[in-house]
C-alpha cells in the first residue's frame, strides 16, 4: 500500500486480514518444507522388492517386475534360533535386512537379534545410516552410547536394562552392549533403515585392509607404534 495514502478502517481492516493470511500461509510452508527436509521420500508404489540379477546400481536396489514378487519376497525364517556366541566377544548379531528380506528394499526398517554369552560383549560400534531402538527380551545389558564432540567433551550415557526394558541408540553414535549376568541375554534391536550398516570401531581402526599407517594411529591414540603394531596383529573378531 503506497505511503501517506489515507484509507478507510474498512480498507485497513480488509488488508489486516490479507497481510494475517499471507503470514499463515508462509508458516504452514514453513513447516511442512521442514517435515519434508526432516523424513525419509514417500514409497511411490506399494513395494520394490530386490531384482538381484540387475546390473545396475542405484542408491539401494532395483525393483523386480511386480508379477514376479512372490509371497517368500516378505519372509524370513529361523529369528527364534540363538546365534553361535562361542567366538571371542560372545556375542552374535543375526541380521535381518534386506539382503535377507528383498521386500524390505525402499521401507525405511530392518531389525536383527543380538545373543549374548554369559558375559559376552557387542563392542563399540556405529550404523551410519540408522537410529537403533533395543528390547532385552532375556537377561541382564549393560548399554550404553557415546555423544559426538561437544564443549562438553564426548559425553557417556548408560544403563543397565533387564528384561523387557528399551533402550534407543541415536543415528551414527557410537554404543555398546555388555552382558553382565552369569547367563546368556537376548534382545532384539529395530533399526531406522533397510540397510542400516555397522562399523565396529576396532576392527575399522586396527584390522582394516590395507592397514592405517602405525604413524597416523600412535598419533592419533598418543601411544608408541610397537603398541599399535601389536594391536593390528591382533584377530578381530567380526559377530555379524
Amino acid at each position: 500500500m503506497p505511503p501517506n495514502t489515507l484509507i478507510s478502517s474498512k480498507d485497513l481492516i480488509s488488508y489486516r486480514k490479507e497481510m494475517a493470511c499471507h503470514i499463515l500461509l508462509f508458516a504452514l510452508l514453513a513447516l511442512a518444507s521442514s517435515r519434508v527436509m526432516a523424513s525419509d521420500p514417500s514409497q511411490h508404489q506399494d513395494f520394490c522388492v530386490v531384482d538381484l540379477k540387475s546390473a545396475i546400481l542405484v542408491n539401494g536396489f532395483v525393483c523386480k517386475p511386480p508379477m514376479h514378487v512372490t509371497a517368500d519376497d516378505f519372509f524370513f525364517s529361523g529369528l527364534d534360533m540363538p546365534g553361535n556366541t562361542s567366538n571371542q566377544l560372545g556375542s552374535k548379531v543375526t541380521q535381518v535386512n534386506v539382503n535377507q528380506i528383498a521386500g524390505l528394499n525402499t521401507l525405511g526398517i530392518s531389525l536383527a537379534r543380538i545373543d549374548y554369552a554369559p558375559y559376552g560383549l557387542n563392542p563399540p560400534h556405529t550404523h551410519p545410516r540408522a537410529t537403533e531402538i533395543l528390547t532385552v527380551l532375556e537377561g541382564t545389558l549393560y548399554v550404553g552410547f557415546v555423544t559426538s564432540n561437544t564443549n562438553n567433551g564426548n559425553l557417556l550415557f548408560t544403563k543397565m536394562l533387564k528384561k523387557g526394558d528399551v533402550f534407543v541408540f541415536p543415528e551414527g553414535l557410537i554404543h555398546f552392549q555388555f552382558n553382565y549376568g552369569p547367563t546368556p541375554a537376548v534382545a532384539v534391536a529395530a533399526l531406522s533403515s533397510q540397510n542400516p550398516g555397522v562399523i565396529t570401531i576396532a576392527n575399522a581402526v586396527f584390522g582394516s585392509n590395507p592397514p592405517i599407517s602405525d604413524a597416523v594411529l600412535a598419533k592419533a591414540f598418543q601411544v608408541g607404534k610397537d603398541t599399535i603394531k601389536y594391536l593390528q596383529a591382533q584377530f578381530w573378531v567380526d559377530n555379524n
